[in-house]
């Protein structure tokens, strides 16, 4: 990894930012958004929806080019020359790309080597490039207090519902429309920081992983046949590591026509951005406490919710909490084939943090419950990590045989080579699992053999 000190991206996104006047800019930035949080509650207290993203993009500039009317109107009460238009014009642009574009993130969203964004106040930002090149590039805010505010209005206007970014709500999670990633983080640190992971590979299935030196093709074969089969699965790694990316690589090879129903703390999956590969998918996404501190939705809850909608496979984004006994229950009974991420060191690792996580309140399952539960449960753990050149790869597999004793029995299919790859051990599937493997188009005997041959 290297680092450049001079390598900057553009320095601003729209023209004649140079004429924006910034504190009037911030000024009636707060004042518009201000007014836009108003409309929005009365709303609210109405009992009506909230505007669409186009009708409240058309209230704010509206009331943007009445907030520089009044500006002008005062200056010229107060003797003063006001803007020209081309100024106001830029002030305009300012305002609309700080309330309803990413202003001076944008530059770096645009940039198709950008994976990873850290802003810390007003500095400039730390960009991780897809060669593994460190750079630096243009600040995302003047100050602090900008971050602050920009990351708010992120939340008011982005996902389903409000998020709040405030002392008491210090962080914040949130997808860009690209697919993108934003955490910020305040309030706890000596200023706040803004982290945006881009997502490169949204529309991917495992043949894309493949072309990218994640797995070999007897493994990708392996693992499409195991979801076309109908087998439940948890993927396991670290993060960063690829978890995501290879569950939307996974829900590739399920029947466009089946319905899905995905489960999320944040939207990030966005299958349901994918209408060719994905006919019916219903996104679900928990939401947090509201400022009186009720409306609280888990995803332990939505997985729950999940089972009254008829649907054909469940996916849980990641696995954090107490949806673990829910989302266990849901593989057990009847939604076959589910797809969920957890955190974990390895393939055989899973059975413990699903354990841990099942001890956790308001659950406190003994572990030996929670063991029997995901035995029964889970068919195969994949384990991906980063291998020796830092490239994500898949590097085991694990086939779920029992529960004995206390343990849940696994057998390792897949194995990390000298590289960290994957590679077949020469262990057979089970006799319980290779039918079905063979209904799709994979012969079980193949990894016999390939084991064999090594």
């Amino acid at each position: 990894m290297t680092f450049d000190p001079d390598a900057f991206g553009p320095a601003v996104p729209w023209p004649d930012a140079g004429l924006a006047d910034e504190a009037l800019v911030r000024s009636l930035r707060v004042k518009v958004a201000s007014e836009l949080a108003q409309h929005h509650k009365r709303r609210a207290d109405a009992g009506e929806g909230r505007l669409s993203e186009e009708d409240t993009r058309q209230l704010g500039e509206a009331l943007i080019w009445d907030e520089l009317q009044a500006h002008a109107k005062a200056l010229l009460d107060r003797g003063i020359t006001p803007p020209s238009h081309r100024e106001d014009q830029a002030v305009h642009r300012a305002l609309y790309a700080l309330l309803f574009e990413f202003a001076g993130l944008q530059p770096h969203l645009d940039r198709a080597d950008v994976v990873n964004v850290h802003a810390e106040a007003g500095k400039p930002v730390w960009l991780d490039l897809t060669d593994g090149t460190v750079v630096r590039g243009t600040p995302v805010a003047s100050t602090a207090e900008e971050l602050v505010e920009f990351v708010r209005e992120l939340g008011r206007r982005i996902g389903l519902s409000e998020r709040r970014f405030d002392p008491d709500h210090y962080w914040i999670n949130l997808q860009l429309p690209d697919g993108s990633r934003l955490f910020a983080i305040a309030w706890v640190t000596r200023e706040p920081h803004l982290f945006v992971r881009r997502h490169h590979l949204i529309d991917v299935a495992t043949a894309d992983l493949r072309a990218h030196g994640a797995m070999s093709e007897m493994v990708a074969e392996f693992l499409d046949a195991t979801v076309r089969a109908r087998f439940d699965l948890v993927i396991a790694g670290g993060q960063g590591d690829g978890k995501t990316t290879l569950l939307r690589a996974l829900a590739a090879a399920i029947e466009p026509t089946e319905r899905i129903v995905t489960i999320e703390s944040d939207f990030e999956l966005g299958l349901d951005h994918l209408p060719a590969r994905h006919h019916e998918v219903i996104a679900l996404e928990g939401r947090e406490a509201n400022v009186e501190g009720v409306g609280r939705v888990s995803c332990a809850d939505l997985v729950r919710r999940s089972m009254r909608m008829s649907a054909r496979r469940i996916i849980v984004g990641e696995v954090l909490g107490d949806e673990v006994l829910p989302m266990l229950q849901a593989m057990n009974s009847g939604a076959k084939g589910s797809l969920c991420t957890i955190h974990a060191d390895s393939s055989d690792e899973v059975f413990k943090r699903l354990a841990l996580l099942g001890q956790e309140p308001p659950l406190r399952l003994e572990m030996h419950h929670t063991y029997a539960l995901a035995a029964a449960a889970i068919d195969f753990t994949v384990f991906v990590q980063r291998d020796r050149t830092g490239h994500r790869v898949v590097s085991s597999i694990r086939e779920v045989r029992g529960y004995d004793n206390g343990m849940v029995m696994t057998n390792e299919l897949f194995g990390a080579d000298p590289d960290g790859r994957a590679v077949p051990t020469g262990i057979p599937v089970s006799e319980q699992r290779g039918p079905r493997l063979r209904d799709v188009g994979f012969d079980p005997r193949w990894l016999v053999q390939a084991g064999a041959a090594r």
